[in-house]
């Protein structure tokens, strides 16, 4: 048996402490915050009335071919309490108009693109979906690749505003990777013969999940330290390593860092110079995202798209046109999510500062939308959410292992070919071999 700390109590580090744990290993997990969750993690809405509700902080579905997480939520008992959605898309255009896209005949009337235009966008998709090799898919920038299937005018009009909204001026530096994967997700079940995409979703949200797994991981014996920050990893001439909290150290025979690799390259103080460079290099987006409680609905589409330059958030995410609005006391929320760089100004802006902009562009979508309907809004704000898959970011990326012996670090940083979800973050898991420990040895 070895003894295990993990760093970081998301839905990553919860998992991979309960594989170990499972394994027959004993394992601490270090959480900086109060409460488990990271990306997944919930607070609390006023609701307009004295009171509050609970709900994520960030947009979060489960797709019906999502097959590590459905894994996860069978592991700590919530599978079976998945509730089936099939959902509407909205697109918002330059030229100020709300449509329906959530069929193939809505899509056929998409605004702003001819007949050929249609066809070629229709085309790069099926293409997408039917490449298997990510690396070939990285060599290639992702504007470039678009323009040869999609042609230039659908690429001006509808990729690179949508681009844009999700890596800003990043896109120039991604690879098609980036949208090869999100592709890839999308068409997921389809391969594996489901007719449709079924969203799904755990009553009571991550919060309802992140406490079951807390419950869950006290009864495996795993020992949950929240709200408390580690300092430094540090490497022990007999192999081990130490953990250094503000309430002390601590030794371990192996650590798990899931921090965003410029965290891990600062606390991992015995990594090689080079290992340190190539977390430190990483290019990050973050997000920052406005929850907004609604008295009533807004159109009805889960995810609305907006390639309107004008936009000053990324999309609308109506969360209550999936998730039923009892669990919102009968309210609507609202998700308005900006992706920007990691040194963005935006971070520094006050909620109030936010809203000023935020709210009056989202009138404008909905212009029978009044300021009385808006019962709350609170932002959220994260400096390091994914990587920008830049070109051959493979190569470069950091490892998940390390020149440290009992020394990982695993987050988005390592997921080259996938999109920024938990089924795909799940997958890091397995990079740990569990059941021996010979994990521990190179």
């Amino acid at each position: 048996m070895s003894r295990w700390s993990i760093v970081g109590g998301g839905v990553l580090g919860c998992s991979l402490a309960l594989k170990l744990a499972d394994a027959g290993h004993q394992v601490t997990l270090y959480e900086a915050a109060p409460e488990l969750g990271g990306l997944a993690s919930a607070w609390q809405l006023v609701d307009g009335h004295g009171g509050t509700i609970t709900w994520d902080r960030h947009y979060h579905v489960t797709l019906a071919s999502d097959a590590r997480t459905r894994k996860m939520l069978a592991d700590i008992d919530l599978e079976r309490e998945l509730r089936w959605v099939e959902t509407r898309t909205g697109y918002y255009g330059p030229d100020g108009r709300l449509v329906s896209v959530s069929n193939s005949l809505e899509f056929l009337r998409l605004p702003g693109l001819s007949v050929i235009d249609k066809a070629r966008l229709a085309l790069t998709i099926v293409v997408g979906s039917r490449i298997r090799d990510g690396r070939k898919m990285e060599r290639i920038g992702v504007e470039a690749w678009l323009r040869r299937w999609s042609g230039k005018r659908t690429v001006q009009r509808f990729w690179i505003p949508l681009l844009r909204a999700k890596l800003g001026d990043a896109y120039v530096h991604a690879s098609s990777a980036f949208i090869w994967a999100t592709i890839q997700r999308l068409y997921a079940a389809r391969r594996s013969g489901l007719k449709k995409e079924m969203f799904g979703y755990v009553p009571g949200g991550y919060a309802r999940i992140m406490d079951r797994f807390a419950e869950v991981l006290a009864a495996r014996g795993v020992k949950v330290e929240p709200g408390v920050s580690v300092r430094s990893v540090r490497a022990n001439a007999d192999g081990t390593q130490t953990v250094e909290t503000a309430s002390g150290d601590e030794q371990f025979d192996a650590v798990a860092v899931t921090l965003a690799s410029p965290l891990a390259a600062e606390i991992c103080v015995d990594l090689r110079n080079d290992e340190k460079d190539r977390l430190r290099a990483v290019r990050y987006q973050g997000i920052v995202c406005a929850s907004v409680l609604l008295r009533r609905p807004l159109a009805g589409y889960y995810l609305t798209y907006i390639t309107d330059p004008a936009t000053p958030f990324t999309a609308v995410v109506e969360m209550t046109a999936f998730v039923d609005r009892a669990e919102l006391a009968g309210n609507s929320l609202v998700y308005l999510p900006k992706y920007v760089a990691a040194d963005d100004p935006l971070f520094d802006a006050d909620d109030d500062t936010i809203r000023a902009s935020f709210l009056p562009y989202l009138r404008t979508m909905y212009p029978d939308l009044t300021d009385d309907d808006v019962l709350s809004f609170q932002v959220s704000r994260v400096r390091r959410v994914f990587a920008v898959p830049t070109l051959r970011y493979s190569d470069t990326m950091p490892s998940t292992t390390t020149s440290v012996r009992g020394l990982y670090t695993l987050g988005s940083a390592n997921l080259p070919f996938a999109t920024l979800n938990v089924n795909d973050t799940l997958s890091l898991v397995d990079e740990i071999d569990a059941r021996s420990t010979g994990a521990l040895a190179r």
